[in-house]
């Protein structure tokens, strides 16, 4: 996915999202995590998430987009920052969690499966995971840009396999219901 590749649309995605963090997201991840946990962020764009999380976890911040990357880069920011793509997850590192916040909706269904896949494997025992996304079981394609919807019943298919739910929930974010967060332990 290139989209977020172009300045332009990162400009516009940085309007667009003034006023949101995933405050009460992390607020959330935080009762099942320890201070000093390490914690990798999926999609961190200009990093509004990754300060949040850095003032208690240790944190990786990773973006697929070199323009997210090197914009936060240069604000020498006290955690570390790589361009990583959500998919393929190519580190070596290990994580006690993986957080996104509307970061998996931009992959289609099956690379969103690739993804929670990899992310067991770069996870510690017991480790956990926090993604959220738009409320639905449909797809849209907005030019460039894919969102793909997720619902209960989706996620539930998608964590079937070798992940304990520990919680599922709608929330609003602009509109009542009109999200829906996962949190899960690797087994």
């Amino acid at each position: 996915m290139d989209y977020y590749k172009k300045d332009k649309n990162v400009e516009e995605y940085i309007k667009s999202s003034e006023g949101f963090t995933g405050q009460n997201l992390i607020e959330k991840m935080s009762a099942y995590l320890s201070p000093e946990s390490k914690v990798l962020e999926l999609g961190m764009g200009e990093g509004k998430d990754s300060e949040i999380l850095n003032k208690k976890y240790i944190i990786t911040a990773s973006d697929n987009s070199p323009v997210f990357v090197e914009r936060l880069k240069s604000k020498k920011p006290p955690f570390d920052v790589l361009q990583l793509d959500a998919v393929s997850l190519n580190t070596d590192n290990k994580f006690d969690a993986v957080y996104s916040n509307k970061v998996l909706i931009h992959l289609s269904r099956q690379e969103c499966g690739e993804s929670i896949d990899r992310q067991h494997a770069i996870l510690n025992p017991n480790g956990i995971v926090l993604h959220s996304f738009w409320y639905g079981d449909n797809e849209e394609q907005y030019g460039e840009l894919l969102s793909v919807n997720y619902n209960e019943l989706i996620i539930k298919r998608i964590f079937k396999k070798d992940w304990e739910i520990l919680e599922i929930e709608k929330y609003k974010e602009m509109d009542v219901d009109d999200s829906i967060y996962v949190i899960c332990r690797k087994k």
